[in-house]
């Protein structure tokens, strides 16, 4: 029997996300293989291997809940593209249709790496391009091999060229790889309005997504059937949707995802503002980055987008003479969307999202002696306002460091950068379309 691995986490200020663990002004955490074994003002554990945690902030390793990580490869392709379809056009038909097994291996990875880098410990992956079972292996090779916590979500490919006569019937395949219960990697179904493959997943026992914009669908009578909506069920956007579709959400205990910059990008959303509707019906909606075509792994980025689009949406009804309009957000709100509420979407509440003895020890320690964030008066200000990925230090996830003093463990970057341009350079000349390093239109 191989001795227990422990990790002490020494002198840092702990934000936990957890009532009912205090927050420590300077405190220690103790780390027992994949389990956070103790949380406290002065830990004595004299096995284990200590890191310094003076001046930063340890706490929940983010979550990522809307990712379509099989972008990878096409980072800010198109960084000012305000037309869903144009998009669709570009990622899905024109190069999408082209993906092999390799460029979705080099995506994924290029994605989960990135994440982990910018203290991302879990990511639901959104996949709708899973265009054959050797493309999903692919991708969940990827995410295992990064060592990233994340639920990937099956689904079928956009483009009008892909098969997907494998699905739903690849999930009982992958469930009985993936789904165990000591799984870092779990899948799920990306399964868009198809009741059919609902009812596949929910015999699974798997998460289902659902991507939902108001002006481009709508739940018929059929969804408020008893059982066939909880909290088995991950809606996205959730943008321009009618009260009463709210209210069927509200009442069946739905999982809200939002992507502020994304939906913006696109301008889903009006100044009902789909994350303040969510908690105005009593959900807790979790924050997703959506794109790499326009974007990349950053969470304290949509992090900021929220912050300044809620208040904004807000004081604008407030000005236009609305009464009772909801309070402006708290930072406090906003980190728990990218933790707490994250966790809860991707079924995995009971396991990560908070610093909580006993739960999976996926954690982040960002440093606050940086010329941008000292000195330290609001540490929850602090991590949402003032601190970026740069300041991400160390990483853990399941109980193993990813990143320490802010280099990636296990990662060979060139190799991986290679791999990334590779790829991209198949994909632009199989589809034939070009780029410009400076767009002047």
């Amino acid at each position: 029997m191989s001795a227990i691995q422990r990790t002490l986490f020494k002198g840092g200020t702990i934000v936990t996300m957890d009532a009912k663990v205090p927050n420590l002004a300077i405190g220690d955490v103790l780390v027992e293989d994949d389990r956070i074994a103790a949380i406290g003002p002065e830990i004595v554990a004299a096995d284990a291997q200590i890191i310094d945690a003076t001046g930063t902030i340890v706490m929940p390793g983010l979550i990522d809940a809307h990712h379509h990580a099989w972008l990878g490869v096409m980072r800010r392709l198109m960084p000012n593209v305000d037309d869903l379809f144009a998009y669709i056009d570009v990622a899905a038909e024109t190069l999408g249709a082209h993906y092999r097994p390799d460029d979705m291996y080099a995506s994924t990875r290029l994605t989960a790496v990135a994440s982990l880098d910018a203290g991302i410990t879990t990511i639901i992956d959104a996949c709708h391009s899973s265009r054959s079972p050797a493309h999903t292996d692919a991708a969940l090779d990827a995410l295992e091999g990064a060592g990233i916590r994340a639920l990937h979500m099956v689904g079928a490919a956009m483009d009008t060229r892909a098969s997907k006569a494998h699905l739903p019937g690849d999930l009982e395949r992958l469930a009985a790889r993936w789904n165990g219960a000591d799984s870092r990697v779990h899948v799920g179904l990306f399964g868009q309005f198809n009741l059919d493959w609902w009812r596949a997943a929910r015999e699974l026992d798997m998460q289902i997504l659902t991507e939902f914009i108001g002006d481009l669908a709508k739940l018929g009578p059929e969804f408020a059937t008893p059982g066939v909506l909880g909290a088995h069920n991950i809606f996205n956007h959730c943008t321009r949707l009618p009260e009463d579709t709210w209210r069927l959400l509200a009442d069946a205990g739905v999982n809200v995802t939002i992507n502020p910059r994304s939906d913006a990008l696109f301008g889903f959303d009006d100044d009902r503002f789909a994350w303040q509707q969510a908690v105005d019906h009593g959900l807790a909606p979790a924050l997703g980055i959506d794109l790499d075509t326009a974007f990349g792994s950053d969470l304290f980025g949509e992090m900021h987008a929220l912050f300044g689009q809620q208040r904004s949406a807000m004081r604008y009804r407030r000005f236009r003479g609305e009464a009772n309009v909801p309070a402006p957000i708290s930072v406090q709100a906003v980190l728990a969307s990218a933790t707490v509420n994250g966790a809860r979407a991707a079924g995995l509440a009971h396991a990560i999202g908070t610093l909580t003895p006993g739960k999976q020890a996926d954690l982040i320690m960002v440093r606050t002696d940086g010329v941008a964030v000292f000195p330290l008066t609001d540490a929850v200000g602090t991590i949402v306002q003032a601190v970026e990925r740069a300041d991400v230090d160390t990483v853990m996830v399941a109980g193993q460091l990813r990143k320490r003093g802010g280099k990636l463990i296990g990662v060979d970057v060139a190799k991986l950068h290679a791999e990334a341009v590779a790829s991209r350079d198949y994909l632009l000349e199989a589809g034939g379309y070009r780029t410009a390093l400076f767009d002047n239109a």
